[in-house]
């Protein structure tokens, strides 16, 4: 096997590059499933379980079963959509690349048809939020996936809250591209230094085992705590010199979780993908890694915005149908219009520092929309951000059969601005309201 360069890896990040015609949008959503008549969370095997619904799913839909071990462990349809499993049970959407934001709600809505139409025969139900609001930790139900055993493992031993990250949360996650690696390193720290706004914009989770849990995103107060060679804010992104070859330094140094050799994950975590490029990989010594081993290797970095051949957006909270659309629209808005651009860049410049947006993390998860990002109100720069998207969008001119531009699909987050109140807090209202703190409430109310 030949020796993978660090050219290549370059060179793989380099055809991530696009013309702006071809820029595409991808949308990937989670939800938590569960059983209708008890709320309880849905595990894999048995009666109305995980591989049941998903195997209900191929048949009446025509999609592809993914398997492993025998176990159906996604689905993949002919246009690249596909359906993943979560390592609690939940359930993902990765959406095929589309041209625009009309395409990206259509597809979304025919999802959760699709996912309701099956899921009333067998009793169950799902629910958008970032946190799962009732189950402890020790209620959750293992998929068969063998990844996920792995990373079961290994996480307790690097943070507190790796296992609940796993487990107990769901995101709301877009896709970009980008046109040059200029293009991709405006882009990045445009969205690294705005990623908290997205965060208590988005915030939907602020219960815990039932209780409110002193944070209006419990999913982003999670991911403090996670790991912290993988996770949050990568400072090297705000280096002057920085580029394709620094962010795969960073990636290089992420400790490894696993290899997959003919169907099989093998344990490597905490060893060096330095030393598989080197064929000194304990267990591989000799053995040079592929560019399937480096695609499943990039996964495994989990910081608030990541870049593989495009560049993923990981701040906000699970949340329901209209949310969905907003978090595509929020940011194609700000980085697919050049004026756009432009104006976000001036806007998150002031906020490139480590230490602030670090603790713009933790502001945001628990304060939502009053929070700060060093001295700047988040509040002030959401709404910042919302009029210089709703800009981007009202120029691209996309329209709908009714004439209707992509500016719709921001306004959800244009009324959370208004009312300065975000999804979680419309839940805490309810909760010690009319619910009488009842959590189970929730399932009821909130099922999408």
């Amino acid at each position: 096997m030949s020796q993978l360069e660090k050219n290549d890896l370059l060179n793989w990040f380099k055809s991530g590059e696009k013309p702006k015609e071809n820029w595409k949008i991808g949308t990937e959503h989670e939800k938590f499933i569960f059983h209708e008549n008890s709320f309880n969370r849905v595990g894999y095997f048995g009666k109305s379980g995980i591989s049941e619904l998903l195997n209900k799913l191929a048949e009446k839909n025509n999609w592809e079963k993914i398997l492993e071990n025998n176990n159906t462990i996604a689905l993949k349809d002919h246009t690249g959509a596909s359906i993943s499993l979560e390592p609690g049970g939940q359930l993902e959407l990765s959406g095929k690349p589309l041209e625009n934001l009309h395409q990206t709600c259509k597809e979304t809505g025919l999802h959760l048809k699709m996912m309701k139409d099956v899921m009333s025969e067998l009793g169950l139900s799902m629910v958008g939020l970032g946190y799962d609001p009732k189950w402890s930790q020790f209620d959750q139900n293992w998929m068969p996936k063998g990844r996920y055993e792995i990373m079961k493992n290994y996480m307790p031993k690097v943070g507190k809250l790796g296992l609940d990250m796993m487990l107990r949360t769901c995101t709301i996650q877009v896709n970009l591209d980008y046109l040059s690696e200029q293009d991709m390193v405006q882009k990045f720290q445009i969205s690294l230094a705005l990623q908290s706004v997205a965060t208590a914009l988005f915030a939907n989770s602020p219960f815990i085992e039932g209780k409110s849990s002193g944070y209006l995103s419990s999913r982003a107060m999670v991911w403090t705590d996670t790991d912290p060679d993988r996770t949050g804010v990568p400072g090297i992104v705000f280096d002057s010199n920085f580029g394709y070859e620094s962010w795969l330094d960073y990636i290089l140094h992420v400790p490894m979780y696993f290899v997959y050799r003919d169907g099989k994950y093998i344990d490597v975590s905490g060893k060096s993908f330095i030393d598989f490029m080197h064929g000194r990989l304990k267990g591989f010594e000799g053995e040079y890694p592929t560019i399937k081993d480096w695609e499943d290797h990039i996964t495994v970095a989990f910081p608030e915005v990541r870049l593989k051949q495009y560049l993923e957006m990981r701040g906000a909270d699970g949340g329901p149908w209209n949310i969905i659309c907003a978090l595509p629209a929020l940011w194609v808005g700000l980085l697919y219009d050049g004026q756009s651009q432009s104006e976000a860049y001036d806007l998150a410049k002031p906020l490139m520092d480590i230490g602030a947006l670090e603790n713009g993390r933790v502001s945001a998860a628990k304060l939502g929309l009053a929070g700060k990002i060093g001295e700047t109100s988040i509040e002030y720069l959401a709404r910042e951000m919302l009029k210089i998207s709703s800009s981007g969008l009202e120029r691209r001119n996309n329209l709908d059969e009714k004439g209707i531009d992509e500016r719709q699909f921001l306004d959800p987050l244009f009324h959370i601005l208004q009312n300065k109140e975000t999804g979680a807090e419309k839940l805490l209202k309810k909760y010690n309201g009319t619910w009488s703190k009842d959590i189970n409430r929730i399932f009821v109310e909130n099922s999408i």
